[in-house]
């Protein structure tokens, strides 16, 4: 854990001296041999190279050509949000060794520190520093210490700070060497869409790169990785290198695999090439009135049913009941909307259960509420006959462990139970079973700055706590339509924040889930990218309908620019996809309710 105190004493560097020659009486006696000179240790720390050598949380850094304090470089680093804007680097020290970290900065609450010392680790810091100032802390390494970590960072919600020409000045450690190419490289059962690999662990490595078909696509630690977001029925050639300080080794030898058949549709495959998801308020009125189901226009191809809500938060018991007469007169019998979700999917349309909402919390704790929940909703999907799920978890209902810090081996109960449950669904339902899920940006693309409870605690343990059920679900997965409203602002790949309303907000949200992200700017962690036709864009259908209402012409903006790489203002997307499964929206009542603008814009645009 980083130090927030006053800087650490400074202790003198200890010099190595070398004997005078002595002469007496004509003899002459010579010292030992100097030792050798300490050196500067730090990798481009003066940042003439950029930020070569420099890992910067979130993509917070940056170089600049002013202010500098010598050559032609420095470091700009921007703390945001629960960023502190930290830059680090490893080096390679010896045990027992003592050294000298010095840096000069400008700016204010600007940290300079050493950890993974095998002693006490140091800091120094600045509370304001309108010019150059040089900040300096000295530090001894553990008897089995042969790297440290040292880094400058801010404070969160300061301005920029900037450092420059910082050294580590102590005996150098033994030079690491680069790893051999990794062996054993093999390639486990494929699915439709991903390929599981793994290989024998390289001496030395620190980390291994996966190619596929000589481009990089994942950075992993340990000595297995799975590649997803792949076609069905293709042949693909993968490689791993290893890499440590010292950088990347050869490729290993390429291993081919062949997706299997059918392409990982989720469930989803005879849906329309492009289709408009809505949700019908079945259980309940509100302002925009209850709809009957025989009365949902044709234009929606998905009609969730909302809500299934649990009997408490953490039985896992789903119910759900049509509206009662007192509340919703026009309400039809349970008879009438059972025959009218048979005509709707005999034309082709699909209907399903949606479980949760703001009011239905749900946390699958236990293996018995899992149990119960599969059950339940089972009981629920046969009784009326439906396609499939849309899980539409929010509030509480998600949250990670302190101490579950990876998306792609969770440990929380609520998150393993509930992959858990779906599993099973889709395995009872088989491959006609339609997936959907609908969280809100908090719970997946604020992953890309923040994951759960972050490594030192202290963030929203909700952070991206969505990220590890999509991935476990990806080949199940039908549709994800992230809600793009009753959002705050959110950072996007540019690393720019991006707010709610305008065509710009839906670009960028769409493109980080079809580009893929590192999770809390880790790039060890990558989440991947899933296939255009599994993603929707979620949005209001009116100005009543949530917070982030967007109009007819900028919904058109932002299909043109993701679909098409036209109309997209700022921000530059990262492909262009133009088999984007299409639109959701809250809801269909609430588009009655507004004309059915939202819908009549979607026919519009794709043809409908």
């Amino acid at each position: 854990m980083e130090r927030t105190g006053p800087p650490a004493r400074m202790t003198g560097l200890l010099a190595a001296f070398s004997a005078a020659l002595l002469a007496a009486g004509g003899l002459a006696a010579t010292a030992p041999s100097a030792a050798a000179a300490d050196a500067d240790l730090a990798r481009n720390g003066t940042f003439e190279a950029g930020l070569t050598g420099w890992n910067c949380t979130a993509g917070s850094g940056v170089a600049v050509s002013t202010p500098v304090h010598g050559g032609t470089s420095a470091l700009k680093a921007t703390p945001a949000g629960s960023d502190n804007a930290k830059c680090s680097q490893t080096v390679t020290v010896k045990p027992g060794s003592t050294y000298t970290l010095s840096a000069w900065v400008q700016g204010s609450y600007v940290y300079l520190g050493a950890e993974d010392t095998g002693t006490t680790d140091v800091s120094t810091w600045t509370q304001s520093a309108g010019a150059w100032q040089k900040l300096t802390t000295t530090f001894k390494t553990g008897a089995s210490t042969t790297s440290v970590k040292v880094y400058t960072h801010g404070w969160y919600g300061t301005p920029a700070y900037y450092a420059d020409d910082l050294t580590l000045v102590g005996p150098g450690g033994d030079p690491v060497v680069l790893p051999a190419a990794p062996a054993g490289l093999r390639a486990g059962t494929p699915t439709s869409s991903s390929v599981p690999l793994s290989w024998t662990a390289a001496t030395g490595a620190t980390g291994y790169n996966v190619y596929r078909g000589g481009t990089k696509v994942l950075s992993v630690t340990g000595t297995s990785a799975t590649v997803t977001g792949l076609t069905a029925s293709t042949a693909y050639s993968f490689q791993v290198t290893a890499t440590n300080e010292a950088g990347e080794s050869a490729k290993s030898a390429a291993v081919p695999a062949t997706t299997t058949a059918g392409g990982g549709s989720g469930g989803g495959g005879d849906l329309p090439a492009h289709a408009l998801v809505g949700y019908l308020h079945s259980s309940f009125a509100n302002g925009s009135g209850y709809t009957r189901m025989s009365d949902v226009p044709d234009s929606w191809d998905v009609i969730d049913l909302a809500f299934g809500e649990p009997t408490s938060v953490t039985s896992g018991d789903i119910r759900f009941s049509l509206c009662p007469v007192a509340e919703c007169p026009n309400v039809e019998s349970v008879a009438e909307f059972k025959a009218a979700i048979k005509a709707k999917q005999a034309a082709g349309k699909k209907v399903l259960i949606s479980i949760g909402g703001q009011n239905g919390q749900v946390q699958l704790a236990t293996t018995a509420a899992r149990d119960t929940f599969v059950s339940s909703v089972s009981k629920i999907i046969d009784e009326y006959g439906l396609d499939g799920l849309d899980i539409d978890f929010e509030g509480h209902s998600l949250s990670l462990n302190t101490g579950d810090t990876d998306f792609r081996s969770p440990t929380t109960p609520v998150v393993v139970n509930l992959i858990s449950a779906v599993k099973s669904l889709k395995a009872k339902y088989g491959e006609k079973f339609v997936l959907t899920m609908a969280p809100e940006t908090f719970f997946v693309q604020l992953g890309y700055q923040y994951y759960g409870s972050g490594p030192w605690g202290g963030q929203d343990p909700r952070a991206g706590a969505y990220l590890p059920v999509i991935h476990a679900l990806r080949d199940d997965l039908t549709l994800l339509h992230v809600q793009d409203y009753n959002s705050g602002s959110i950072m996007g790949l540019d690393n720019q924040y991006h707010s709610m309303g305008g065509a710009d907000f839906h670009i960028a949200m769409t493109d980080m889930l079809l580009t893929g992200f590192p999770v809390a700017g880790d790039q060890t962690k990558i989440f991947p990218g899933l296939r255009p036709e599994q993603v929707a864009i979620g949005l209001p259908a009116s100005t009543q309908a949530g917070n982030g209402h967007t109009s007819p012409a900028e919904v058109t903006k932002a299909l043109n620019c993701l679909t098409k790489k036209s109309d997209c203002g700022s921000y530059a997307t990262h492909g262009t996809w133009s088999g984007l499964r299409g639109l959701m929206t809250w809801s269909v009542n609430w588009d009655r309710f507004n004309n059915w603008e939202f819908s009549k814009n979607f026919d519009a645009y794709f043809g409908g």
